[in-house]
């Protein structure tokens, strides 16, 4: 199948505009990769400290030998459900290197911080900017530089972006991604939403809501709903990054530590058969291509729009620029070909009982709206991830996985293909205007509140929302405007808070919405939530101006976010200013004031918030 014309035009504009940055990217990368290897190079002093800590046959065949040495970076922690499995990863890492010949380390660990921990809390205004602390520990572990290639250990929602920004970082370095799985399915996302909901109302008490919450989150593994940590596993297969069909698979299936082996095969170019296959550099197999892979099947799964932030990063830290426009030229043409939850009532393991991340892969490939002739990490190139793992013996049989095609859907309420698709478009839309230029999670909204028109309220927190609902102030149709909450005003917080009393309104039938310039990723449901809005206020955009009583409209189908003044009043309104006690608060207690420099620092939203450039 040819590739698409949009696909193809997207793409070569993005190479286009990429190509000076990415030239001098793969300048860097070559000249790094051109040195001896790190025993070899490094002095005699540096190499002892080196392997001071490892077996005494793994530095013998590191220093004697010359095999490979992998550098496996783990953001392991028991606080993070989704990465308490990889608490013996390393061990099984190690064990089948030196099947292989080769030895392993853990180079290092990294920072995983847990959203649904910090939610509504302080923390959560670290949680964006963790993202780049987590690079910045990528790299200091891998700049022990004595590593012939990579795994990563990471699922979770900075923690994916943050890894592969770092990995991007040591280019050099052929690298796999290693997945976790999600847990078990508990008490359904939907059934979660309304006691959250009914506990918003009064009607449930903090036993009954903590009860639900303990059924839904309840065991090790990602959550269940199809937001970030779920999203970056579905990217890293469209990149060609996993080993294929490993992002879904729970982490008490016997078949996890098979993939986890094969992750270690695969990475020294041994997973087809005994005859070696060239993993490609990290830095090499992500191109323009790869990345306009990513975004594809973003789009086709209704995914978080957090990604519309972190793969920005992402790309940037591969010498690749891209941008809104790209997201939303490609979203007119690939369809939404799955519904899981907030998209539909299916979580991610009814997903991946359908096909999962392998049949939409196909189905994207098939019908051009993928770039087939792209580098991934195994031999068969990203057409192998269009399969489904199964494992034919025990996990530490030699080869004792084989795979099947996904295809076809085994549910099409689930997923669906391409000729029959839950939508034409993607699922995620550009809005823009005279209030600036958002992302709205379209897939998630009931078709007949695509459009919003309506009074604003302004808030300057998320508290002062809930104290509003809570008085029964909002019981109208409104748009509730929720400003400073951009990069640099207090780190872009998620605002997953917001969305219980937002849906009660909306149960009720008035008309709502939410505009900020804050986060909501999964958790924004089915109240339409334009999102990242950018300029940000904190930065003098546009939110700064609204006032209590404007006239906003929020249009899903045209696209756009206004304020309904005529233009001359408009243009002549005063941008408000951030309180400075608001601004000295955001920058004070629980690790906050670490964080100064990022946020005096932080591009844009769309700029994917970097704080490193």
């Amino acid at each position: 199948m040819n590739t698409h014309p949009t696909v193809r035009a997207v793409t070569e504009r993005i190479r286009a505009r990429s190509l000076s940055l990415r030239s001098a990217y793969l300048q860097d990368l070559a000249e790094t990769r051109g040195r001896d290897r790190g025993s070899d190079r490094m002095g005699c002093a540096n190499v002892a400290h080196a392997v001071a800590g490892i077996p005494a046959n793994d530095k013998f065949r590191v220093v004697s030998e010359r095999a490979p040495n992998i550098g496996i970076v783990t953001a392991y922690n028991d606080m993070l459900s989704a990465h308490a499995p990889y608490q013996g990863y390393p061990d099984i890492v190690k064990h089948e290197a030196r099947r292989l010949g080769a030895t392993a380390q853990v180079a290092g660990g990294v920072p995983a911080m847990c959203d649904g921990v910090t939610q509504g809390t302080p923390g959560m205004e670290l949680s964006l900017f963790s993202r780049d602390v987590i690079a910045m520990g990528t790299a200091v572990a891998l700049t022990h530089d004595m590593f012939d290639a990579a795994l990563m250990l990471g699922v979770c929602d900075k923690i994916v972006p943050g890894l592969l920004i770092g990995a991007l970082h040591f280019g050099h370095l052929p690298t796999v991604f290693v997945p976790a799985g999600p847990m078990p399915s508990g008490l359904s996302n939907t059934a979660k939403s309304k006691v959250r909901e009914q506990a918003a109302q009064g009607l449930v008490g903090r036993q009954g809501l903590l009860d639900a919450e303990m059924q839904a989150y309840h065991a090790q593994g990602t959550c269940t709903f199809y937001g970030t940590a779920n999203s970056n596993q579905m990217l890293l297969e469209a990149m060609g990054l996993h080993v294929p069909g490993s992002a879904f698979i729970q982490p008490g299936d016997a078949m996890r530590e098979a993939l986890t082996r094969e992750a270690v095969r695969t990475v020294l170019g041994r997973a087809s058969d005994d005859s070696a296959f060239a993993v490609p550099p990290i830095g090499e197999l992500v191109d323009e291509r790869v990345i306009v892979n990513a975004m594809a099947a973003l789009l086709a799964t209704g995914g978080s729009t957090n990604h519309l932030i972190h793969w920005v990063a992402v790309a940037r830290a591969a010498g690749i620029l891209i941008d809104w426009n790209d997201f939303a030229e490609l979203s007119e043409v690939v369809p939404l070909l799955t519904r899981v939850y907030p998209n539909g009532t299916a979580d991610v393991n009814g997903f991946q009982e359908a096909g999962g991340p392998g049949f939409v892969i196909g189905e994207l490939l098939d019908a051009g709206l993928m770039h087939a002739d792209v580098l991934s990490v195994r031999a068969g190139g990203i057409r192998e991830f269009a399969g489904i793992p199964v494992l034919a013996g025990t996990p530490s049989d030699q080869r004792p996985l084989t795979w099947k095609s996904a295809a076809p859907s085994k549910d099409d309420t689930i997923a669906r293909p391409v000729s029959a698709p839950f939508s034409a478009t993607g699922g995620l839309k550009l809005l823009q205007g005279n209030l600036g230029r958002s992302v709205i999670k379209i897939s998630s909204v009931p078709g007949d509140r695509h459009v919003i028109e309506a009074p604003a309220r302004v808030f300057d927190s998320q508290a002062a929302l809930q104290q509003a609902f809570t008085a029964g102030e909002l019981e109208r149709d409104v748009v509730c405007v929720v400003r400073w909450q951009g990069p640099q005003a207090n780190g872009m917080p998620e605002l997953h808070k917001l969305t219980p009393p937002l849906s009660v309104l909306q149960g009720k039938g008035f008309r709502v919405a939410l505009v900020t310039d804050g986060r909501m990723s999964g958790a924004s449901g089915k109240v339409p939530a334009a999102i990242h809005v950018s300029p940000e206020a904190a930065a003098g955009g546009p939110l700064a101006k609204v006032r209590d009583g404007d006239l906003i409209r929020l249009d899903g189908v045209a696209g756009t976010l206004t304020v309904l003044l005529p233009e001359d009043e408009w243009a002549a309104r005063e941008i408000s200013k951030m309180p400075d006690e608001a601004r000295a608060a955001n920058g004070r207690g629980l690790g906050r004031d670490l964080f100064a420099g990022m946020r005096r620092n932080a591009l844009t939203a769309e700029e994917g918030a970097c704080s490193w450039l």
